[in-house]
């Protein structure tokens, strides 16, 4: 696997930094946050990271002198452990009426972003990174967002790699961070991603939570990855490790805000009320999901229970990366309604909803598909719809719906 893998948020981000005064790049730990803005500055910047313990007392103790001894422009590593430092940016920023002059970045948490909205509003440009995308890995960078459009369909016929089976879950099986990417054989996988776990339990939330039972956490942990593509049910979780309804809410509302899961929301308005209120839980990094799920390799993955949750969680992950990393909010949802009818994934684009079914089946026969005619009950604009899958090229399933290689990420 190539080391120079492009990434499809550098241009955002320059286009940010023209216009702001500040740009902010939040994300979990290790999807290359730092090594990206160092990758796209175009002048010399200096840098300091709040992970040096000396660096973080200085801001935290005295942050208008830390940052009087600042060079500009500047990038700060996270920042999140010095949240009093944003008041002093803005003044920084609004005496000098420069573009630019601040680039941070944060493994994003409910305390930072709230210090970051109420000092910085109308100076910061917020942008989110995840791991390396499909099309990143492809060496197409600059793939739009993904949807099921017939134009942008044909676009990826040219340009996308298919996948086979076990290439497909092999990835998934591997995950997306940059270090697991780059390397040439997974014979770290398993240290990588116990490494990881320990040291967010230990840096991260042991740390903004107060956490003293670190082994209840790990065990909500797996239990979650147990259940990424499912309806989020509280109660049973909080049943199933031993703690109370709260507490579950309260640390999976953390492994949102870190963007380590993804709380899907499904679609409803006023004209269909009787649809379901729930979210769905997914995993960001599939490999991540694996690691907590104890599936040490990918064939017994692809062959496992998990399977289909899998498939769903990385296509799932996929789509939204592919808007996160183009500097856009994903508008994504699912559909379930009181009939357990549902539509996997949903996505609204200027008041259409774009209908997607994952399936993993590479035969169009044996999927079970079964059309999207439940959606006309919410009296919206329903584009062109598909069923991502096995299939080596794409095979029109009706005249609004096709089957998409799971290549076309």
């Amino acid at each position: 696997m190539r080391d120079n893998i492009t990434r499809s948020l550098g241009k955002a981000i320059l286009d940010a930094s023209a216009s702001f005064k500040v740009v902010l790049l939040t994300g979990p730990r290790q999807v290359g946050k730092t090594t990206l803005l160092q990758e796209v500055q175009k002048k010399s910047r200096s840098y300091v990271t709040l992970d040096d313990l000396g660096m973080r007392l200085a801001a935290q103790q005295d942050p208008a002198s830390f940052l009087d001894r600042l060079e500009l422009p500047v990038l700060i590593d996270e920042v999140q452990y010095a949240p009093n430092l944003f008041p002093y940016i803005k003044m920084t920023v609004d005496k000098a009426k420069q573009p630019g002059l601040f680039w941070l970045t944060g493994s994003q948490q409910f305390d930072m972003m709230k210090n970051v909205t109420e000092s910085l509003a109308g100076r910061v440009a917020i942008l989110h990174l995840q791991g390396i995308s499909l099309a990143e890995e492809q060496g197409r960078p600059d793939s739009a967002p993904f949807l099921p459009d017939v134009a942008l369909l044909k676009n990826r016929q040219k340009t996308a790699q298919s996948l086979t089976l076990p290439e497909a879950y092999h990835t998934i099986w591997r995950g997306s961070y940059p270090d697991m990417v780059t390397q040439q054989n997974d014979k770290n996988w398993e240290r990588f991603y116990d490494s990881y776990v320990a040291t967010y339990i230990q840096r991260d939330v042991r740390e903004y939570l107060n956490i003293n039972d670190t082994a209840s956490f790990h065990k909500f942990m797996q239990i979650a990855a147990a259940r990424t593509g499912q309806l989020i049910n509280y109660a049973d979780m909080a049943r199933d490790i031993g703690i109370s309804e709260v507490t579950v809410k309260a640390w999976l509302n953390v492994l949102h805000a870190s963007g380590i899961v993804y709380l899907l929301q499904p679609y409803f308005n006023n004209r269909a009320k009787r649809l379901i209120k729930t979210p769905r839980l997914y995993f960001m990094d599939t490999g991540l999901c694996a690691f907590l799920t104890g599936w040490l390799n990918p064939e017994v993955l692809e062959r496992g229970a998990m399977a289909g949750a899998m498939l769903e969680t990385w296509v799932v992950s996929e789509v939204i990366k592919s808007y996160l990393h183009h500097g856009r909010t994903p508008r994504v949802y699912f559909y379930r309604d009181k009939q357990k009818r549902e539509v996997d994934l949903l996505i609204e684009e200027n008041g259409t909803l774009y209908p997607i079914e994952i399936k993993k089946t590479a035969s169009i026969q044996n999927a079970g598909f079964k059309g999207f005619d439940m959606l006309e009950s919410l009296k919206t604009p329903i584009g062109h719809g598909g069923m991502m899958c096995f299939v080596n090229a794409l095979v029109p399933l009706s005249e609004d719906v096709d089957a998409i290689p799971v290549g076309y990420l």
